[in-house]
């Protein structure tokens, strides 16, 4: 583990500004509530003044606007979330596998692996295939035959990159296979979950580009386009030829639906269920049919009292009179 450094050091290196003591020495990240002597935390909301009040950390990473809530030792930054993922960076280096390839990995001939690449033990790596430098693949990773992966990318272990997408026509009560001759172009620094799957395309290929990062458990379908930067948390299910746009983020078990556009800065809630195109940016949640978040708590809230609702038509039904008949003509 890297020695300690001073505030001072800290902000020389990341930038921000250090208030109070800059000499206070610094050997770990922390959280408000556990962090101690030596370990600097991080504050990103005034909502959490008891816990900064509270903490015992040696310093803190905070905003200008919640600066005076302390007069700890703090470095006083725009983005204290970010700021603090690379001072985690800092005292907690990734230890990836050394470069090479595992004696019990299998790498198809032709190849094309950049410098530094590390195939680790039990991988698959087919025919023309192809992984960028300083990419790492951790056990068992499967790379289908002419699938390409980028520079500085991580794979976890198990994740399967250009099985077959799901391909098939229904002819007399039986399944016709549709051979599925695209490939999966992975481009540079995007991270790949533990068991993920990303499927090949049917005639053109699947993308995900630049900076986007899966989690686990992840299914992509064949031909879908993830744009760059785009975050993806665990079990989402993706159908195929889905084009997902740039900065987007999906909550855990969200599911979209083939076919659909979704356009940039689009912001799925967990759990949702994406059954149309969004063709404008914003936050949209949803466990009954997604709407704008707004709206959707809105109608949320409705339906929290759906029960009361009903009672009081109920009894006001019951109060009203009930209409005179009309005599009948002979």
């Amino acid at each position: 583990m890297p020695g300690p450094l001073t505030l001072g050091e800290i902000a020389s290196r990341l930038g921000g500004r250090v208030a109070g003591d800059e000499r206070t020495l610094i050997r770990q990240v922390g959280s408000l509530e556990h962090a101690g002597a030596g370990e600097i935390a991080f504050l990103t909301s005034a909502k959490h003044r008891a816990k900064l009040a509270a903490t015992q950390a040696a310093a803190v990473i905070l905003s200008a606007e919640t600066e005076k809530l302390t007069a700890r030792p703090r470095i006083v930054c725009d983005d204290p979330y970010a700021y603090y993922a690379r001072v985690s960076q800092i005292f907690n280096p990734r230890t990836l596998q050394e470069p090479g390839v595992h004696p019990s990995a299998v790498v198809a001939p032709g190849v094309r692996l950049g410098e530094r690449v590390s195939i680790g033990a039990g991988c698959v790596v087919g025919e023309g295939a192809s992984i960028g430098d300083d990419s790492c693949l951790y056990p068992r990773v499967v790379v289908y035959p002419g699938c390409s992966i980028g520079a500085r990318c991580i794979v976890q272990a198990g994740a399967v990159i250009g099985a077959d997408g799901f391909g098939n026509a229904r002819h007399e009560g039986r399944w016709i296979k549709i051979p599925q001759i695209g490939s999966v172009r992975i481009g540079d620094d995007v991270e790949i979950g533990a068991n993920t799957t990303i499927d090949r395309g049917h005639l053109g290929d699947t993308v995900i580009e630049e900076g986007a990062r899966l989690d686990n458990q992840i299914q992509v379908g064949h031909n879908t386009r993830i744009g760059a930067h785009t975050a993806i948390a665990g079990c989402v299910g993706i159908a195929g030829s889905a084009d997902i746009g740039r900065n987007c983020t999906f909550g855990g078990a969200a599911m979209v639906l083939g076919h659909l556009k979704i356009v940039d800065e689009v912001h799925v809630g967990a759990g949702t269920m994406i059954s149309r195109s969004i063709l404008k940016p914003g936050s949209y949640t949803g466990f009954f049919p997604f709407d704008d978040s707004k709206a959707w708590a809105r109608n949320a809230v409705h339906l929290r009292h759906l029960d009361d609702l009903t009672d009081r038509i109920r009894t006001l039904e019951k109060k009203k009179p009930k209409a005179k008949r009309g005599k009948k003509h002979g």
